[in-house]
């Protein structure tokens, strides 16, 4: 089996973070979404993992993961040139696929689910497709599935009625004949050709299409509030070793857990956590900072009043004004 992680989105909801910086890179804990996509294939053994991209991510990526070294994987980089859907995305597979099953993930999602039971669905109980699925509050916001006796019947994309609260999440096992579900389908009315649309046509010609339901975390990354809460939930279930960096330099701080300090971080009188990710070689002093994401680079110093609830770019540079204190000292 192969995986595809699809890397192509702008993350148009993310702007001005996203605007030179693709999406799937943000971290979450200081573990970007790619890294923990990659992670996640290598679980089950998945060692060729093609990455959908637009060319213009190509550099940055690159230089994040490289070909899959770190991790034991070859990655290879695959082109889409245009945001035309997640099954446009995976045509644009099809050669490097070929006729192998392969996991497909979304590279805004972050997934704690084991995909173990749709890797076997595909491989070895028969399905020509296997899914992800979790109850969600708000179903009409989702691609929704209507499911009798551990097979889903139909696929409804943000349902204005829907026929059940189980939300498609961004997790997929499929074998060859998903390429013939995309080459048969239209575009939606938003002008993209849906996954779910394919999923459908597979159900509509006879192929087995099994789910699996979670409960555990899955966090679809696409605003600031989601990126803040799905850091605040990784930061709770990531094991304190090695929360703070061993060359992290903290000087007169009060760290309240949990927290992630990257590399080369050095911080000076400040109050940090709970639940706040420091991205690498930042240098913070006078601050107080809760729930919130720093990137890398971030320079911060006597900011007045306390950080919270917030998103820092890379490399950003805020000073406030440094109070002067009776008889002269700072």
């Amino acid at each position: 089996m192969k995986g595809l992680i699809l890397c192509a989105g702008k993350g148009t909801r993310l702007y001005p973070i996203t605007l030179n910086f693709p999406k799937t890179l943000i971290p979450v804990a200081n573990i970007s979404i790619l890294q923990a996509c990659i992670e996640k294939l290598t679980e089950l053994a998945i060692v060729e993992v093609g990455v959908v991209i637009h060319p213009s991510q190509e550099d940055l990526i690159r230089e994040h993961v490289g070909y899959g070294e770190a991790w034991g994987v070859a990655i290879t980089y695959i082109y889409q040139y245009e945001a035309r859907g997640i099954s446009d995305a995976v045509r644009q597979a099809q050669t490097f696929i070929g006729e192998e099953a392969f996991l497909l993930l979304l590279g805004d999602n972050l997934i704690s689910q084991s995909l173990t039971e749709l890797k076997l669905d595909v491989e070895e109980r028969g399905s020509h497709g296997s899914l992800l699925l979790a109850e969600v509050a708000n179903p009409r916001d989702y691609g929704i599935a209507e499911v009798l006796e551990g097979r889903i019947v139909q696929l409804e994309e943000k349902p204005v009625a829907p026929k059940s609260k189980l939300a498609v999440l961004g997790a997929y096992a499929f074998d060859s004949a998903i390429f013939e579900a995309v080459d048969h389908i239209k575009p939606s009315p938003r002008g993209e050709y849906e996954i779910t649309d394919a999923i459908q046509w597979l159900i509509e010609h006879g192929k087995q299409v099994t789910y699996h339901v979670t409960e555990q975390l899955n966090m679809d990354v696409g605003t600031v509030g989601r990126w803040l809460d799905a850091n605040r939930q990784m930061l709770e279930v990531l094991p304190p070793q090695g929360a703070i960096h061993k060359s992290v330099v903290a000087e007169n701080c009060t760290i309240i857990a949990p927290v992630s300090i990257n590399q080369g971080c050095v911080l000076k009188n400040c109050v940090i956590g709970p639940y706040v990710s420091i991205g690498a070689d930042s240098h913070i002093e006078d601050c107080r900072i809760e729930n919130s994401i720093l990137l890398s680079g971030v320079h911060l110093k006597h900011i007045p009043n306390p950080l919270k609830d917030t998103v820092i770019g890379r490399q950003s540079v805020m000073t406030g004004l440094q109070v002067q204190k009776e008889g002269g000292n700072e």
